[in-house]
């Protein structure tokens, strides 16, 4: 009985699924399409810029009448942003990600090792911080990235994400998790702290860690209103930028530069799957 009623949801999941796939279909077909079909389908101010306003039905399909490659060609010209804003995308993102693993694997395991009555406040108000949205601290760290002087600079965008507290409070529950009596066996043989660490703890946290490295990237890889605040200089934005200013010139280079600006977390997303889907069911289990 139980498995005919699991059978009964495949139905009803197919179909979120495809409701969850159809946006991002429209966005591919969308890219080969010429711009005069895009406007034919989606209408958006026919001929008229000025507009803002949907003045004709709108019909999204999968199937261009007829395919072309020309947005693409357009956006890997040689005058074209989208490169150097892809490569600020990456260096904005890949170090935020590799270092805030490495300042949540250690202030996680300090905090789950030596839960005393600092280390407890400490940990409440990592996760005060982490209940607080990222636009309630824009302005803070507007003010102090030009006290430090790194205003328009990578850093103003590196520090604030490498000390992000997300990770820091999901490892901790984690690790807090881990039998003791794992790490008294490894004391009587003479393992040190750092043993102890890189020996006991990290080896037992690879999904986990991988669950937020991943989420790191994706949610660092859309940063929108962090270069918005603590960026001036045009070369400096990330490709996020890039995409909202699209859409007041070409439907098809918007379509073309999001399935580009999608590759890279797709390909993340399929290749780290299994770990997303271990860290979302064992995050607040033992290992």
């Amino acid at each position: 009985m139980k498995k005919k009623k699991g059978y009964l949801w495949l139905p009803v999941l197919l179909v979120l699924a495809l409701l969850f796939l159809y946006p991002l279909a429209v966005t591919v077909a969308g890219s080969f399409m010429p711009e005069d079909e895009i406007l034919d389908r989606y209408g958006t101010a026919l001929g008229d810029r000025t507009k803002t306003y949907m003045d004709r039905t709108i019909v999204p399909t999968l199937l261009p009448d007829s395919f072309t490659g020309a947005h693409y060609r357009e956006l890997f010209a040689e005058d074209s942003p989208l490169l150097p804003m892809l490569r600020n995308s990456l260096i904005y993102t890949l170090p935020i990600t590799v270092f805030q693993l490495a300042v949540t694997a250690l202030a996680a395991y300090g905090f789950s090792r030596y839960p005393g009555r600092l280390g407890r406040w400490l940990f409440f108000l990592y996760t005060v911080l982490m209940l607080l949205p990222y636009q309630a601290a824009l302005v803070p760290n507007y003010l102090v990235s030009k006290w430090l002087g790194i205003f328009d600079t990578p850093w103003a965008i590196w520090l604030p994400g490498i000390f992000s507290p997300f990770g820091i409070f999901l490892l901790t529950k984690y690790l807090r998790r881990i039998p003791k009596q794992c790490i008294e066996a490894a004391q009587l043989d003479g393992a040190g702290e750092w043993t102890i660490f890189t020996k006991i703890c990290l080896p037992q946290c690879k999904g986990i860690l991988v669950t937020i490295g991943l989420i790191t990237f994706f949610d660092n890889w859309a940063m929108v209103e962090q270069p918005m605040v603590l960026l001036e200089t045009q070369e400096k934005l990330p490709l996020s930028q890039y995409l909202s200013a699209m859409n007041r010139d070409s439907f098809g280079l918007s379509f073309a530069a999001a399935v580009i600006y999608l590759l890279p977390c797709l390909l993340l997303f399929l290749w780290g799957k299994k770990h997303l889907e271990e860290g979302a069911v064992t995050g607040g289990q033992a290992p």
